[in-house]
C-alpha cells in the first residue's frame, strides 16, 4: 500500500499550525509509526515507497526544511553504498567510503552485467 500524506501539526492550546505540507514523496502505509517521547517530542518514522539510491528526498515536506548541501551529500553517499551492498551481497562495504559520481544513486553498471 502506498499512501500520500498531508502533514499538519498543531500546538495543543492555541491550535496554531506548527508545520504543514505535502510529503516529498509517497510512503508505505503499513510501515509508518509515531511515538511521543517525554511528553514533548513526536518522533515520526516513515518508509519511502521508492527506496532507490537515486531517490534521495531533499526535504521531508515539499518546499520546506531542505537539508543543507553537506547533509544531502552524506545521505546520497549512504544510499549509494546501500545500493552497492544490495547489488553485491558477497562483498563487505562496512568500512567503505564513496567518492566521485555518487549523486543520483551513483554509476549505473546494469549495461555491463550481460
Amino acid at each position: 500500500v502506498t499512501i500520500y500524506v498531508q502533514l499538519q501539526l498543531y500546538k495543543k492550546k492555541s491550535f496554531s499550525v506548527v508545520s504543514q505540507g505535502k510529503l516529498f514523496g509517497p510512503t508505505v502505509g503499513d510501515e509508518a509509526t509515531w511515538t511521543l517521547e517525554d511528553r514533548k517530542l513526536i518522533r515520526i518514522v516513515l518508509m519511502k515507497s521508492n527506496r532507490e539510491a537515486g531517490n534521495c528526498w531533499r526535504s521531508l515536506l515539499e518546499g520546506e526544511y531542505a537539508a543543507d548541501a553537506w547533509v544531502q551529500d552524506q545521505m546520497q553517499r549512504k544510499l549509494t553504498l546501500e545500493r552497492f551492498q544490495r547489488e553485491n551481497p558477497g562483498f563487505d562495504f562496512s568500512g567503505a567510503e564513496i567518492s566521485g559520481n555518487f549523486h543520483g544513486g551513483g554509476p549505473d553498471f546494469s549495461s555491463l552485467q550481460k
